[in-house]
């Protein structure tokens, strides 16, 4: 589960687990690297799958085994994007301070955006991308605090009809990777957008410029 990075300023090689995008050496915001990285690390997990199962021989530690590293692969994708997001946020010119955590909350998250850049994430998916992603989100949030559970805000706030109150969410891998996909897609969408307005285009190059002979 240990993300290995080596920081493209000082070289300094260091690992973590889970997102971090601060080298300890220099103090380099590697944000993108590391979202990047983060992703194709839960991805290679997933696919060892099918590799964890067959090398443990009690069958129900190897149901539980799997069932961690799934739900582990939502919660690290969610929080790698959180990340991203927030880093991607401060790069943009004069914005306000964002409360803690505001971008693990994907309307809050948007609201902000568009708030600064014009584009919410409705800007950069489709209407059935967003809606998967809230309910990964939501999904997210009762692993991270109700154990999995499923609550009566999960319901509302997800409009997933699968469940009923009290019974526990399942996740499959089929579900991350697509979790996974659409982050990516979003992130993609984001960081073209805050380096379009950090460094906006203030002339024209010389071989733009065209001079006119104009007769009177």
């Amino acid at each position: 589960m240990r993300l290995k990075i080596s920081c493209p300023v000082c070289d300094c090689r260091y690992a973590v687990v889970g997102a971090a995008f601060f080298c300890p050496a220099c103090g380099h915001n590697a944000a993108e690297q590391v979202f990047t990285q983060s992703l194709t690390g839960i991805r290679a997990a997933l696919a060892a799958i099918p590799m964890v199962r067959s090398s443990i021989s009690d069958r129900d530690i190897a149901e539980t085994t799997v069932r961690l590293l799934i739900e582990s692969g939502l919660q690290n994708a969610v929080t790698a994007f959180q990340r991203y997001a927030e880093a991607l946020y401060e790069k943009l010119p004069s914005q306000p301070p964002a409360r803690r955590n505001a971008f693990q909350n994907l309307g809050e998250g948007s609201t902000l955006w568009q708030a600064m850049t014009g584009k919410g994430y409705q800007d950069y998916l489709t209407p059935l991308e967003l809606e998967g992603l809230e309910r990964y989100f939501q999904q997210r949030h009762l692993l991270a605090h109700r154990q999995g559970i499923i609550d009566a805000p999960y319901i509302a706030k997800s409009g997933d009809k699968n469940y009923t109150v009290g019974q526990r969410l399942i996740m499959r891998e089929r579900a991350v990777l697509e979790c996974i996909d659409i982050v990516e897609k979003l992130a993609v969408g984001l960081a073209l957008t805050a380096d379009s307005l950090s460094n906006p285009v203030t002339s024209l190059p010389d071989t733009f410029i065209t001079h006119f002979d104009i007769d009177i």
